[in-house]
């Protein structure tokens, strides 16, 4: 790791990778939203199982997957009438894990 010494240049993020960072890190501010993403790992589950499962209605659990798609986090595919939700990939996967190691650290 370096050291800050006088005269060393630092270089600053660029301004949309840090609007991007930080749109993504919002979606992880949200216990619902969590413990949505804890679910697919690993799975596909439909809406109304979500819902069940955590006790939250369909209708808000929706809402947040809307919000997970649109981050790419979790995309769904379609079986007939039911469409059935997952992570998108893994490194959503990976992010959820590594925030788990650091909070039990």
């Amino acid at each position: 790791m370096e050291r800050c010494v006088e005269g060393a240049t630092l270089v600053a993020m660029e301004e949309e990778e840090s609007r991007d960072l930080s749109l993504l890190f919002k979606m992880f501010s949200d216990p619902s939203r969590i413990k949505i993403l804890a679910l697919l790992e690993g799975k596909e589950v439909c809406v109304n199982h979500i819902s069940s499962t955590l006790g939250m209605s369909i209708s808000a659990v929706s809402q947040q997957l809307r919000l997970l798609r649109n981050q790419k986090l979790v995309r769904y595919v379609k079986d007939g009438k039911q469409s059935f939700y997952t992570l998108d990939d893994d490194h959503v996967s990976t992010l959820l894990n590594v925030a788990r190691e650091h909070i039990s650290h």
